[in-house]
């Protein structure tokens, strides 16, 4: 099957699913949005392809339905067609041989980002109102970044992956992206059931400094931003400035294991995330292997060099410091809660800097996607929320544009984050029900602070 060419390169296929007959309007608060799913979830009569063309052959039309596409459904959405995504979830480029790469309205010359890389450039390109990825290691995280919208990675198994192709269940959620942040905010309410709660207002805000080093762009200008933003809201006595990697190191002893000889020596890197995001790659590759080796030693797919690459590593993976794994995964939940208390914020960058441009070769992009690594696995070994926040552009490509007005209000989970550049705001499971969010919009260019 061959991808759809117009619509950005974007869809798998089109098709149309409405949702059911109801007798009440108020069962469908998202009656009008239109939104397409990622070619990762079940959609009852169609196969799902997982990214390659022998998975598709391979298998049957699914016998049932997503139950978050359902949920979506009939809660008035209709879904308008399957998106492009990478071969077998792994990669955060966005590119695929295959099926072709989904075209960035941001930045025509790079590359969207992956693995939900057509969600992610159906809502960028406005062809749906929101649609549904996945994310394991970025993949609904790095698209929304690179294309310049909202994305979010919810709690750990707060959103059902039943009917889901897994890549590795520990570390798989269901994400979503849109446009417009009220859109967000209603789909979220529909997937994560949430009630009408009081807003709650952050205890504080911690800013690493450290992360925001990791950045291409000018990080000064970028945390003057996110500072301006902060202190307009709530006041500056709510900001904690911290060095995340000191704190990393001092509070998860076990990433001893995975440091390695010259790890400190690393240039723009921070050591212990660097060993953090090396022992989730680990255990990662491990689920991957148990999950589809057999497939893949039987059919030997057709899978493009950097994929297979990956692949092949998974495929060598041991159960040698799986355990160890488990241990650094607790150590790190239990630190992460103690430096958020209960109603804390940690704001980082979702990437370190803009998208590559298309076909770059591999060691450059090896050493972005080995820096975006060590921001991307806070969440990752966490289990915690993350949300891409899109403020704009920066020399033309997709980072940031924020003014500081109190503009609406608006509940989503477990999130509670200021509009502002690219940023990530990393919250704690537990106060799931009770955060809500505050929007800021205006016209500040990044450029001229």
């Amino acid at each position: 099957m061959a991808a759809v060419k117009s619509d950005s390169g974007a869809f798998m296929e089109k098709h149309v699913l409405h949702p059911p007959p109801t007798a009440s309007p108020q069962q469908l608060p998202l009656k009008g949005l239109t939104f397409a799913i990622k070619d990762i979830f079940d959609i009852e009569g169609y196969v799902t392809g997982f990214g390659n063309p022998d998975w598709a052959r391979t298998h049957s039309p699914a016998v049932s339905t997503a139950p978050v596409v359902l949920a979506l459904l009939n809660a008035g959405a209709t879904s308008v067609g399957k998106t492009v995504m990478d071969e077998m979830a792994y990669s955060i480029q966005g590119e695929n041989i295959h099926y072709g790469t989904p075209v960035n309205p941001c930045a025509p010359d790079r590359i969207p980002g992956g693995s939900s890389s057509g969600s992610a450039v159906a809502v960028a390109a406005k062809l749906v109102d929101f649609s549904l990825g996945t994310d394991t290691g970025g993949s609904v995280r790095v698209p929304a970044a690179f294309c310049g919208i909202y994305g979010i990675r919810p709690s750990h198994a707060v959103v059902p992956t039943s009917g889901v192709t897994p890549m590795a269940q520990s570390f798989d959620t269901v994400g979503w992206f849109a446009r417009d942040p009220v859109i967000l905010n209603q789909v979220g309410r529909v997937l994560l059931q949430l009630p009408n709660v009081e807003p709650v207002q952050p205890s504080h805000i911690i800013i690493p400094d450290d992360c925001f080093q990791l950045l291409s762009i000018p990080s000064d200008r970028v945390t003057q931003v996110l500072l301006k933003s902060i202190e307009k809201l709530f006041g500056g006595q709510i900001v904690r400035r911290t060095n995340l990697g000191d704190y990393v190191k001092d509070k998860v002893p076990s990433l001893k294991h995975f440091m390695g000889e010259g790890i400190d020596q690393l240039e723009c890197n921070i050591p212990s995330l660097v060993a953090l995001s090396k022992a989730m790659r680990l255990f990662q590759r491990y689920e991957f292997k148990i999950n589809h080796e057999e497939w893949i030693s039987s059919v030997k797919p057709d899978l493009g060099l950097f994929i297979s690459e990956r692949v092949k590593e998974s495929l060598m993976t041991t159960s040698e410091n799986i355990d160890i794994f488990h241990t650094i995964r607790n150590e790190f939940r239990a630190a992460l809660t103690d430096l958020l208390e209960e109603f804390g914020i940690l704001a980082i960058p979702t990437v370190p800097g803009p998208p590559v441009k298309l076909q770059t070769e591999s060691v450059a992009l090896e050493t972005y996607r080995a820096r975006a690594a060590s921001l991307l696995s806070i969440a990752g070994v966490s289990g915690f929320c993350q949300v891409n926040i899109p403020l704009g552009m920066y020399e033309n490509l997709p980072v940031n544009r924020l003014k500081l007005l109190r503009e609406r209000v608006f509940e989503i989970g477990s999130l509670y984050y200021s509009r502002n550049l690219g940023s990530l705001l990393l919250l704690r499971q537990l106060v799931v029900y009770r955060w809500s969010l505050w929007i800021f919009v205006g016209d500040y260019t990044f450029g001229n602070v």
